[in-house]
């Protein structure tokens, strides 16, 4: 028994080791910006997303999303999706650096930069995207205390048709509490690369920060290419 535990599980490294190779191989070639959108639920980064994507035209990929729409295809991968997420298991992180090269290799001929929404959620994530899809050139974290978004999520809560089991305070907060853990590892990680930006404040207020953050970006990218 104890053979055939460690036989599967030789197995399962091999099969996670090819998908990184092939991810690799497949690398999008990227000459537009990636941005990093992060901030804990109710922090408002969705609303700050819609505002990038009006102004500027960027691909907004959230791999949430994407999951949810490979399962809805009806694919054979969607269904081996499902099959773990409805057992509860936690999908691979390459199967999401999967969809998101894919989505990303689809969009980039006709995009004009790419708004990563939600990922990286750990720090060996973020190391796993920059090798095997492109750097990241900026990361926007979105900063609110717990409190402001608790209350956030609760009249969220309230105001949805459908209730969630998990729509409580106990819970709310123990998903916040590892989320922030998670980010600061993140943060500490790519330093020089994050702009931590207030996001308790009026939502054009915060927009304006953002604005002056993708225009630095933007300039450096056209400076590079300049000295080409």
């Amino acid at each position: 028994m104890l053979f055939m535990c460690h036989q599967m599980a030789a197995k399962k490294e091999a099969q996670e080791k090819l998908k990184a190779e092939q991810l690799r191989k497949a690398r999008a070639v990227v000459d537009v910006p990636i941005i990093w959108i992060l901030g804990g639920p109710g922090c408002g980064k969705g609303t700050q997303c819609a505002k990038i994507v009006e102004k500027y035209g960027f691909t907004h990929l959230s791999s949430g999303d994407l999951l949810r729409e490979e399962v809805a295809s009806g694919s054979d991968k969607g269904r081996e999706l499902q099959a773990v997420m409805s057992s509860g298991g936690l999908v691979s992180n390459q199967e999401v650096l999967s969809l998101l090269n894919g989505a990303v290799s689809r969009a980039k001929g006709n995009s004009k930069g790419f708004l990563i929404d939600g990922y990286p959620r750990e720090k060996n994530q973020g190391i796993a995207f920059e090798e095997q899809i492109a750097p990241a050139d900026l990361a926007l974290y979105f900063e609110c205390s717990e409190d402001t978004m608790v209350q956030r999520i609760l009249a969220r809560a309230a105001a949805a048709a459908v209730k969630r089991a998990d729509d409580n305070e106990a819970t709310i907060r123990s998903r916040l509490q590892t989320f922030k853990q998670n980010t600061s590892a993140i943060l500490e990680q790519y330093v020089d690369k994050t702009l931590t930006i207030n996001a308790e404040r009026d939502v054009d207020v915060i927009f304006t920060e953002v604005v002056d953050a993708i225009e630095c970006v933007l300039k450096k990218r056209q400076k590079a290419v300049a000295s080409c």
